[in-house]
């Protein structure tokens, strides 16, 4: 199955950019190659350059204590699992505390080291990282992969605060959404939002075998997805056909 993830604000959009790029230096910090810490690096200073919106850490804040407010309010309903409502609680109360601890914006720390700021002013240049533009850097690539390894998750650690956050936040947000089984007649799918509901966040899951890609567009009163397929040239095309796809919509 594949997953397909359409967010319906600006906030969400960001969180999942983020989540993408801690994903993915999750994945590269583990091997041992150089190349794949000099990716690894550049993660990192993509995580900085997303975060530093001025009001991204109030903002979840904000919404870790709404989601803390509400569980609360289950407290003592009958058919309300205690043990997994306050292991859930938990885990808001310690994302909240990390994240509230954190000086500054994520990644501030980093931005006060002269080295790192020096390979990030040139990490976008097409092959501005190469050994005689930043021979320290290029010495840094030649060190062992468990001491590139370390230096690496110990920049790392002052964005953790923001990882958890965002893996709560987002956790607590899909779980909101239960999945309906659709059909898109001729490959098209159009479902009108009930008023007085916000969601803010579509899921569409796909058989990895339909070969097919969802166009998705959304507000709070409607959204469309179109399914098309990709041509030899690599164009999209009107699918045609039924497809059959699994739609949560999550608030």
């Amino acid at each position: 199955m594949v997953l397909y993830e359409y967010p319906f604000n600006e906030g969400i959009r960001t969180m999942l950019r983020l989540e993408h790029l801690f994903d993915r230096l999750g994945q590269l910090v583990v091997r041992d190659a150089a190349v794949d810490h000099h990716f690894a690096l550049a993660t990192i200073f993509e995580v900085m350059d997303v975060a530093s919106r001025a009001d991204l850490k109030s903002d979840l804040l904000k919404e870790l204590e709404r989601h803390r407010s509400q569980l609360q309010g289950f407290r003592g309903h009958p058919g309300v699992a205690e043990a997994a409502l306050e292991s859930v609680v938990a885990r808001i109360d310690h994302a909240f505390d990390q994240l509230n601890q954190l000086q500054g914006k994520a990644g501030q720390v980093l931005a006060s080291n002269d080295w790192l700021m020096s390979i990030r002013s040139r990490i976008n240049i097409p092959g501005g990282t190469c050994e005689f533009d930043l021979p320290a850097y290029y010495a840094w690539q030649q060190h062992a992969p468990e001491r590139r390894r370390a230096d690496l998750q110990g920049w790392m650690a002052s964005l953790t605060p923001l990882a958890e956050a965002l893996q709560v936040l987002l956790g607590l947000l899909r779980d909101s959404g239960s999945a309906q089984r659709m059909v898109a007649v001729s490959g098209h799918y159009q479902q009108s939002l009930p008023q007085g509901r916000t969601y803010q966040l579509l899921r569409v899951r796909l058989d990895s075998g339909l070969d097919v890609v969802p166009e998705i567009t959304g507000h709070r009163l409607m959204v469309s997805i179109r399914f098309m397929r990709p041509d030899p040239e690599g164009r999209l095309r009107n699918a045609g056909g039924d497809t059959t796809f699994e739609l949560a919509l999550c608030s």
